[in-house]
């Protein structure tokens, strides 16, 4: 077990878990966009995976794979702008795309991925 470290432990889960040189981050949500649109709760939760995974010397490039839970797939178009903008080009990580109930009704997005340190 001391090969799996865990960033930002919690009573329920970790940020992130890592092992064999990847990083598994768990689900992502907006917490400050609560009551914006679809593209600025992306922006947010964006922002917060750039952190995780420069607190652990990895980068976007370097995303393996994400699931994107949406509220409402009707807003793919928005949340896609924004992922499109942010994702380096030639660096797109293998992705599905899904609409889900989220825990709090005003969650529009949730992002899950893992990538390579």
């Amino acid at each position: 077990m001391d090969d799996i470290s865990r960033i930002n432990v919690g009573v329920r889960l970790s940020d992130v878990s890592i092992f064999n040189n990847v990083a598994y981050l768990a689900g992502q949500v907006p917490r400050k966009t609560l009551e914006d649109d679809i593209k600025a709760q992306t922006a947010e939760v964006l922002a917060t995976i750039d952190g995780l995974l420069e607190l652990v010397g990895s980068n976007k490039g370097r995303i393996l794979s994400c699931q994107i839970f949406l509220r409402d797939i009707a807003h793919i178009a928005d949340m896609n702008s924004v992922w499109d903008a942010w994702i380096p080009a030639g660096h797109c990580p293998s992705r599905a795309t899904v609409q889900a109930l989220m825990a709090n009704p005003k969650t529009g997005i949730e992002i899950v991925l893992n990538a390579a340190l």
